[in-house]
């Protein structure tokens, strides 16, 4: 027995000792190696930050969701998660910088629901706009929305616009993925359901790649994903409680037939389109160019050639 105790000491040393020098020699299991840059902002130190800066030519990817109900089976942050997962896997085939966590948008119409956070608009746009002035601060002066939230389809594209208030020396563009006739092919024939949107089949489908372990799917059909149609019966209006009146519980479709399948598909199709993005915005300022143009002639309209 004591002749065996001895051997197992000598052999968890000898263990202990293989680990640690093993350790010493080689990066831990997913990390990378001290060559690598990470491409989120948050984990680079204050020196790399330099080198990414470079390395991204000024190109920062700020991916946008929100906290909202997604039906009875996803995750209030669904939105958040799938488009940063679209974000980062551009970023690392195409270095560029992915701002931290930002979930400051426009979803007033779910604050009815348990786990929403929904900021005061002047709060939002100030947010933004303040994030904003503080990456091109830091030497980044191309700046990409990806929005992974439906509530601001509206407000994304007037923040854009709203740029030209005054000269800036940074431009900021909103990704708009394309859809692409052959990929849409695909998602039909995977498709299911012909109708339904948020938290549907093809949203709990992307959640499926992007964090299964976080879907519920026995759960989808605990409540009804049906557009209520509420105000159907007054012709070309426009009003905020819209999609109360459709979806009042915040859900639409049905993701019981979610597949990852589609999912992997969608997603790949909207990280090809932003990695496209960003090589291209990575070599060309024509829209930086343009707005110094236009800022100079707009201090003077009458100078303007006509």
């Amino acid at each position: 027995m004591i002749k065996q105790k001895k051997l197992t000491c000598i052999v968890v040393l000898l263990s202990a000792s293989f680990i640690f020098t093993t350790a010493a020699i080689l990066p831990a299991r997913g990390q990378a190696s001290k060559s690598d840059l990470p491409v989120k902002w948050g984990e680079l130190t204050a020196p790399d930050f330099i080198k990414a800066a470079e390395k991204s030519a000024g190109v920062c990817l700020i991916p946008i969701g929100v906290f909202e109900k997604h039906g009875p089976h996803l995750p209030l942050g669904t939105d958040l998660i799938d488009v940063r997962e679209v974000a980062l896997r551009a970023a690392k085939k195409e270095y560029a910088l992915v701002f931290p966590e930002y979930y400051f948008s426009q979803i007033l119409e779910a604050k009815h629901q348990p786990g929403t956070i929904a900021y005061s608009p002047k709060l939002i746009w100030d947010i933004l706009q303040q994030t904003c002035d503080e990456i091109a601060r830091n030497g980044i002066k191309k700046i990409v929305l990806v929005n992974g939230h439906g509530g601001n389809n509206s407000f994304l594209p007037f923040f854009c616009m709203a740029q030209l208030e005054k000269q800036r020396d940074y431009c900021v563009v909103l990704f708009k993925p394309q859809t692409d006739p052959k990929v849409e092919e695909k998602v039909k024939k995977l498709r299911e359901t012909k109708t339904g949107g948020h938290a549907g089949e093809v949203e709990t489908s992307t959640m499926l790649v992007s964090r299964p372990d976080l879907v519920h799917k026995d759960r989808a059909k605990d409540q009804s994903g049906r557009d209520l149609a509420r105000l159907k019966h007054l012709p070309g209006n426009y009003t905020g409680i819209f999609w109360y009146a459709q979806f009042p519980n915040h859900y639409a479709g049905d993701g019981s037939y979610a597949k990852p399948e589609l999912g992997e598909l969608l997603i790949k199709s909207e990280v090809n389109q932003l990695v496209d993005l960003i090589k291209i915005l990575k070599k060309d300022d024509t829209i930086l160019n343009l707005q110094n143009r236009f800022y100079n002639e707009s201090k003077n309209p009458l100078n303007t050639k006509q």
